[in-house]
């Protein structure tokens, strides 16, 4: 190491804290006077992806509709086995002992149901944190179609507020608003390139 890059880390490392300094956390935690359903319904929507509404009664058959055309159904380990009660195909558990290889992830026809941790109303956002009902991060970014469900109590309005929620926020988290996009080349706008090309939302009451 030259002396002159040993001397600038030398004054660098001297002038380093010697603990991390404070980070406020008070600003605007959430964002008040919004319905933060109808705004994520809103938000998602623009975004293309297709919302739904259900209740903790009609959600089996809301889910059982919306996979009818896929070839295979993948579900994360804890996802509720009610749900997919009125599925009438296959339904592939996805195990830690046994995981659902990428390559039958990718294959046509293939749909992802999961659950979420949280959604933010303002940006159109749902957080996955790898819960039980949420699964793998590779879940949900490898099959074109994923279905995720988000209970209405589970929606924040800003970002602060949906962080706060987290059960643990070690976990490595999948944030996604519509389906996977991009306009980087002539602004024209693909869908799928780096994951889902079809995100259906069921927005979902418990009562």
């Amino acid at each position: 190491m030259s002396s002159a890059r040993t001397e600038i880390l030398a004054r660098v490392r001297a002038h380093r804290p010697a603990s991390a300094p404070p980070v406020p956390r008070d600003y605007l935690p959430d964002v008040p006077g919004i319905d933060v359903v109808e705004v994520l319904v809103d938000r998602l929507a623009d975004y293309r992806a297709g919302v739904h509404r259900a209740s903790a009664a009609t959600l089996p058959g809301v889910l059982a509709g919306l996979v009818a055309t896929s070839s295979t159904v993948v579900a994360p380990p804890g996802l509720p086995a009610e749900w997919l009660a009125e599925v009438a195909g296959p339904v592939l558990r996805d195990f830690p002992g046994a995981p659902i290889s990428v390559a039958d992830l990718d294959r046509p026809g293939v749909t992802v149901v999961t659950g979420a941790a949280v959604a933010i109303a303002v940006t159109g956002t749902l957080i996955l944190d790898a819960a039980p009902d949420q699964g793998r991060r590779v879940l949900s970014l490898v099959p074109d179609h994923h279905v995720c469900v988000i209970w209405t109590d589970q929606i924040s309005g800003g970002v602060p507020a949906a962080l706060a929620r987290l059960a643990d926020p070690s976990r490595p988290i999948t944030l996604i608003s519509g389906p996977s996009a991009t306009s980087d080349i002539e602004l024209n706008r693909v869908e799928g390139v780096h994951g889902p090309r079809r995100l259906d939302v069921v927005v979902a009451a418990r009562s």
